[in-house]
C-alpha cells in the first residue's frame, strides 16, 4: 500500500454523475446565501468532498448536501458581508437579509423547498422557518424599493 493507499484510487461513477447533474444547480443557489463566489464554490466542494466519503453510507445525498452547504451559512464564523461592493440591486436587497432569511429565501424560492423541507435543511423549527420566511421576504421587497408587500395597490401610501 503506498503514500494515501487509504484513498479511494477512482471515483465512483455514480458520484461522478450525481455531482455532475447538480453542481451548476447548488453553486448558483450557494453564491445567493453565501454573497461570495468563492466562498460559495469552497463550501461546494466541501460538502462534496464529504459526500464521497461517505457516499455507500447516505440515503439521501441531496439531504446531505444542503445540510452542509446551507447550515454552514449560518455559523457564526459565516458572517463576512455579502455581496459587498456589488452594485446589483437584487444583490443588494439580498445582502441586507440576515443569514437565516437569506438561506430560507433561497430554499424556498430557488430551491423551490417547502417549508417543512426548510426546516429539515436548517436544522429549524418549522415556526423559525415561517417566521423567517414572512420577515425575509418582506424586508427583500422593501429593499428593492417596491414597498410593503401587503399593498397589493402597487402605490405608495399618501
Amino acid at each position: 500500500m503506498g503514500a494515501g493507499g487509504w484513498m479511494r484510487d477512482t471515483v465512483d461513477p455514480e458520484f461522478a454523475s450525481y455531482v455532475d447533474a447538480r453542481q451548476g444547480r447548488w453553486l448558483r443557489t450557494a453564491y445567493l446565501v453565501y454573497g461570495d463566489l468563492e466562498r460559495a464554490e469552497e463550501q461546494l466542494l466541501r460538502a462534496f468532498t464529504r459526500l464521497s466519503l461517505r457516499w455507500d453510507r447516505v440515503d439521501d445525498p441531496d439531504l446531505f448536501v444542503q445540510q452542509l452547504l446551507y447550515r454552514s451559512a449560518l455559523s457564526r464564523w459565516s458572517r463576512a458581508k455579502p455581496f459587498d461592493g456589488d452594485e446589483d440591486q437584487v444583490k443588494q436587497a439580498l445582502g441586507a437579509l440576515s443569514a437565516a432569511q437569506r438561506a430560507v429565501l433561497v430554499l424556498l424560492h430557488f430551491e423551490e423547498l417547502t417549508e417543512f423541507e426548510v426546516s429539515d435543511v436548517l436544522g429549524m423549527s418549522h415556526a423559525a422557518v415561517h417566521s423567517h420566511a414572512q420577515s425575509s421576504l418582506s424586508r427583500f421587497r422593501l429593499e428593492l424599493g417596491t414597498g410593503d408587500w401587503r399593498d397589493v395597490t402597487g402605490r405608495e401610501k399618501q
